[in-house]
């Protein structure tokens, strides 16, 4: 049986301080011949950009997706107002934008203005009706509603969720669409959230409706959304603005009726300040019984 012997065998060296040192100078100096050229290759296999600095360009990043505005079923046909004689009467055609209009207050208030209550029996019109992506689907409901009433004024119907689309060239904005103000929910953070809202239509009035469209802000806080609004749309004159608090105007002329013990059609020139809360005060100097 052979057996081989794995076991290394040192030699032990004992060097003096002299040899050590011409040792050390031995090695530095061949290590130095070593790396040399590969120092030297190093500097040569540089790599350069072939693209000048004035050719670079910016990464081009992604614009979100939105849902575009567009005309719905039987409004997207044209109609020539002056060929039947039945509309030569009829005044020029005007752009009506209302904000929120899925929303209930819109469903009560788009008939109105499509059946003439509002502009009058010899007012075409077209509306733009502004919803958000989580209500796009109602919006449509909505537009299918309006084309099924056969309203002979309502020329037009387009909808869509981006107010720089949907207030081009309007004539009149009705800004319903607000957050409502929910369970635990401060008035801050409300006015926080609808500020937002109205800011940037305001910022969209500004830039692509008429220079004369007359804004009414329906959505609660009105008064401060309307200031906001106003603020940020600084091309529109400020007396177009209006806020919709007819309801506290309405409150405060039937109280102020049972205190004079008339009726109250009997009460003009009310007059109130603040927003639709606790804070809002009459001011009794104006008005007449």
């Amino acid at each position: 049986m052979a057996v081989a012997d794995f076991t290394t065998t040192y030699k032990e060296s004992i060097f003096l301080p002299s040899q050590l040192s011409s040792l050390s100078s031995c090695l530095s100096n061949t290590r130095s011949h070593v790396l040399k050229p590969y120092l030297r290759a190093r500097n040569v296999n540089k790599v350069y950009c072939s693209v000048a600095p004035n050719e670079v360009q910016t990464p081009v990043v992604p614009q979100p997706t939105s849902i575009k505005g567009e005309c719905y079923g039987v409004f997207c046909l044209t109609y020539d107002l002056k060929a039947a004689e039945e509309t030569k009467s009829w005044k020029s055609l005007i752009n009506i934008a209302v904000s929120g209009a899925a929303g209930m207050i819109s469903n009560h208030l788009l008939f109105k203005l499509a059946s003439g209550e509002v502009f009058g029996q010899d007012q075409p019109i077209a509306l733009k009706l502004l919803g958000s992506e989580r209500s796009f689907q109602a919006l449509e409901g909505v537009a299918m509603e309006l084309e099924d009433s056969l309203y002979p004024l309502l020329r037009e119907v387009s909808i869509g969720i981006d107010p720089y689309d949907v207030f081009r060239d309007v004539e009149w904005a009705i800004l319903i669409g607000a957050k409502p103000r929910g369970p635990g929910m401060e008035r801050a953070d409300l006015l926080d959230i609808n500020g937002q809202i109205f800011a940037e239509q305001g910022k969209a009035l500004n830039a692509v409706a008429s220079s004369n469209v007359k804004v009414i802000v329906v959505g609660n806080p009105c008064n401060t959304n309307a200031l906001i609004c106003l603020k940020n749309a600084p091309n529109i004159p400020a007396k177009n603005f209006h806020a919709l608090t007819r309801l506290d105007e309405n409150r405060a002329k039937c109280q102020l009726a049972l205190k004079a013990g008339v009726f109250y059609d009997k009460v003009s020139n009310m007059t109130i300040w603040g927003n639709h809360s606790t804070t809002q005060v009459i001011q009794l100097s104006a008005e007449k019984l």
